[in-house]
């Protein structure tokens, strides 16, 4: 245990070191800050909390994986703002009744593009992709605290140009199941470039993010509340100077509020029985993001519902960041274990 802990430190560390040097303010990789679970992006598109035998929410933090998962299946299909269209397929085990092991494929289709030369000339078409790889493992520390590392292989095609990147989660969860209390922290995407597009490196969006959940005892209800963005406080926007006009000076908001509110998500759940949940998220750095588009009362706010039994789970999520950016996601998942019982 001992050994496993000081690798999984010397790995962080020198991941830390490369996140740092390849961290030259042109940052690639944004579609790794977009969850392939429909639960985690209806609670608003950042959640590293929930406890439950769903492999899709492994994606948030590797600690969530563990040894109750019985060779479980996941699928997930996205479609996206534009024509962009996201899947996933994850597969997940213990090891024994301390650890776990999953992988998981996930492919981000961005539609066809037209291709030009500088001077305006087409020369045809083309559809840019990445394609991340994901190995996790994770271990039972004791009865409440538990650790995980996902290690990301990441490959990009754009048009003639391709680059490779490698990365890592490493992550933290303490779950008290009598109080249903669950905190979370998770270091996300250390790493960086490995081959450049073309002539600079580009860096993966690292960040460091922190969580909690809490369920009521008096109705079944989960207060989920996600900070991300942590490496820096000041995260400001674009806004109109007069909201009441299209065509007004755009102007900086940076306040103190404004700057608190865009580093967090919530996220209410209604879970009446194990087999059935209701979500709603809200993520007011959407929202804000927005501002100068044309959002709508439903800007930053997200839905989720879903459905399972012993071997089989579904789940589904819609959100709306502006009026012509609707967003549907659908998730499948399938205990093998179960089935095979």
């Amino acid at each position: 245990m001992k050994i496993k802990l000081k690798i999984l430190f010397a790995l962080s560390m020198a991941l830390v070191g490369f996140a740092a040097i390849a961290d030259n303010g042109s940052t690639a990789y944004e579609f790794l800050n977009v969850s392939p679970s429909s639960r985690v992006y209806g609670l608003g598109g950042h959640n590293l909390t929930i406890i439950d035998d769903d492999i899709n929410l492994v994606e948030q933090n590797p600690a969530l994986l563990g040894p109750e998962f019985d060779r479980q299946l996941g699928v997930g299909y996205m479609r996206y703002l534009g024509n962009s269209n996201f899947m996933n397929a994850a597969f997940g085990n213990g090891i024994n009744d301390r650890s776990a092991w999953a992988v998981r494929v996930q492919y981000f289709g961005y539609g066809k593009m037209t291709a030009a030369e500088p001077d305006g000339t087409i020369t045809g078409t083309f559809s840019p992709s990445d394609v991340a790889v994901t190995g996790v493992y994770s271990h039972d520390i004791n009865d409440r605290w538990r650790g995980g590392i996902a290690v990301k292989f990441i490959s990009s095609s754009y048009e003639s140009y391709s680059a490779f990147a490698i990365c890592s989660d490493l992550g933290v969860n303490y779950f008290d199941d009598e109080s249903d209390l669950s905190l979370s922290l998770v270091l996300k995407n250390l790493g960086g470039q490995v081959k450049k597009f073309n002539e600079e490196y580009n860096s993966v969006p690292w960040d460091i993010q922190m969580g909690v959940s809490k369920g009521l005892s008096s109705v079944p209800l989960r207060i989920s509340v996600t900070a991300t963005n942590l490496r820096r406080w000041k995260l400001p926007y674009m806004d109109r100077e007069d909201k009441n006009s299209t065509t007004s000076a755009l102007v900086e908001k940076s306040s103190f509020m404004g700057n608190l509110f865009r580093h967090l998500t919530f996220g209410v759940e209604l879970q009446p029985s194990e087999k059935f949940y209701i979500g709603l998220g809200y993520d007011y750095r959407t929202r804000s993001d927005m501002a100068t588009y044309s959002r709508n009362f439903l800007s930053g706010f997200s839905l989720a519902a879903g459905l399972k039994t012993s071997s089989l789970g579904f789940g589904l999520a819609f959100a709306q960041p502006h009026t012509g950016g609707t967003s549907f996601m659908l998730n499948l998942t399938v205990s093998l274990g179960e089935l095979m019982k």
